[in-house]
């Protein structure tokens, strides 16, 4: 049975390597980690911000249909939103999950 657990082990952590890649270790003592986004320059990433700012502000004043007349440019770019939050979304993550369920479900058959 030792040994099963040793290659059970061993299969997620080849698993792992494979798949968790939408966080990256900080490599600090404080044991967080980061998500990285992919922007062209500074001036996509302003957009983003603000972007998503604008929708932040929309979402806390639901009665008022326009965002605040200070702001420059009011229509919101969701499309760019959407970018940025399918690029952080965790693909090989969840994909790992699948293969991890795979081998319990089938040690359950081979158990049972």
């Amino acid at each position: 049975m030792e040994i099963n657990k040793i290659k059970d082990l061993e299969n997620l952590k080849r698993l792992a390597d494979g798949y968790l890649n939408t966080l990256k270790p900080n490599n600090d003592k404080r044991g967080f980690y980061r998500a990285e986004i992919a922007v062209m320059n500074y001036s996509e990433l302003g957009c983003i911000i603000t972007n998503m700012l604008k929708l932040c502000i929309l979402a806390l004043n639901q009665e008022e249909c326009k965002i605040s007349e200070t702001v420059k440019k009011s229509s919101i770019d969701v499309g760019l939103v959407l970018e940025v939050v399918l690029q952080l979304f965790p693909n090989d993550e969840f994909e790992l999950l699948s293969e991890i369920n795979e081998v319990l479900v089938f040690n359950d058959v081979e158990t049972s």
